[in-house]
């Protein structure tokens, strides 16, 4: 069993950016065509980066090497717990850990579009973290336990016990992709008037990391999709698709919304879908 976790730890760390860029170089492509341009090819997130990379160094302020290496890692080492079975609390925390560093990198250029940014990002983690705990709660209400792992073994797929936490994680994932509405810290198709908002301070290597990372990152909450269809692989890449498909329509058809329309929208649908779910989940858990 220690052996299957660690295969596929590496495996989440080895593939994950692969397909999270190729997921971006298909978003940009159907962004494109939503919008009637012919728009970049597939492997252009890859270009990007890799010109990034080999730019010369130029640092606003040279401590933003440590945040923005600390944040690759740390969404990176979030992966690979999430893909081991690990504790979804801890994912979570460690991902919550992960933003902070990127606030403290956007925080350290004298930067008025970057201070803005990070203020932003800082609004989004503290929107978030109650809406996962809630994920993870009723995830534990289901299982009895906060490890993945024993979503994924489930008799039923978990969307049966957990339908109205799927509504509000859908939400949730158009903000933690940075799709509009709610791109309200930085945007991948410069949506909002901040341009790149927490990233506008970082270029070359710095900013090729936080590109991996975001790339990581998408994969982290796809994947998540997996919880919810559990012991049902193509169901479960349906879902995916589906689900990745939406937020990339949801990103073209609606403009962004202030950050305190993203708190009030977020919050409704929590309080209505999410908290009314574990709300039933805990009174039928009671009459078992």
């Amino acid at each position: 069993m220690d052996i299957m976790f660690i295969v596929g730890a590496v495996l989440f760390l080895i593939l994950a950016p692969i397909l999270g860029g190729l997921l971006t170089g298909c978003d940009r492509v159907l962004t494109a065509r939503f919008q009637s341009r012919v728009g970049p090819p597939l492997l252009q997130p890859f270009y990007d980066v890799a010109k990034l990379w080999h730019k010369e160094k130029a640092f606003s302020n040279p401590v933003e090497i440590i945040f923005t290496t600390a944040y690759l890692i740390l969404i990176a080492f979030s992966g690979a717990m999430l893909a081991t079975g690990g504790n979804l609390l801890f994912v979570f925390f460690s991902l919550a850990l992960a933003h902070t560093f990127l606030i403290l990198a956007a925080y350290s250029a004298n930067a008025p579009y970057a201070h803005i940014g990070a203020e932003r990002e800082l609004l989004s983690v503290m929107i978030l973290e109650p809406i996962l705990i809630l994920f993870a709660a009723g995830c534990f209400l289901v299982t009895g336990s906060f490890d993945t792992y024993h979503m994924l073994i489930l008799d039923v797929p978990g969307i049966i016990y957990l339908p109205g936490v799927f509504i509000v994680f859908i939400a949730v994932l158009t903000l933690k992709l940075r799709k509009s509405p709610f791109d309200i810290s930085t945007s991948h198709h410069a949506h909002q008037e901040l341009v790149k908002g927490v990233t506008s301070s970082l270029s070359g290597r710095s900013l090729a990391k936080v590109e991996i990372a975001h790339w990581y990152e998408m994969m982290i909450f796809l994947s998540m999709i997996l919880l919810f269809f559990a012991g049902y692989p193509v169901l479960s890449a349906v879902a995916i698709i589906l689900v990745f498909l939406l937020e990339i329509v949801i990103d073209n058809i609606f403009p962004r919304v202030t950050w305190k329309m993203t708190v009030k929208s977020l919050w409704i649908v929590t309080l209505v879908f999410g908290v009314g779910n574990i709300v039933v989940l805990g009174i039928l858990g009671g009459i078992v």
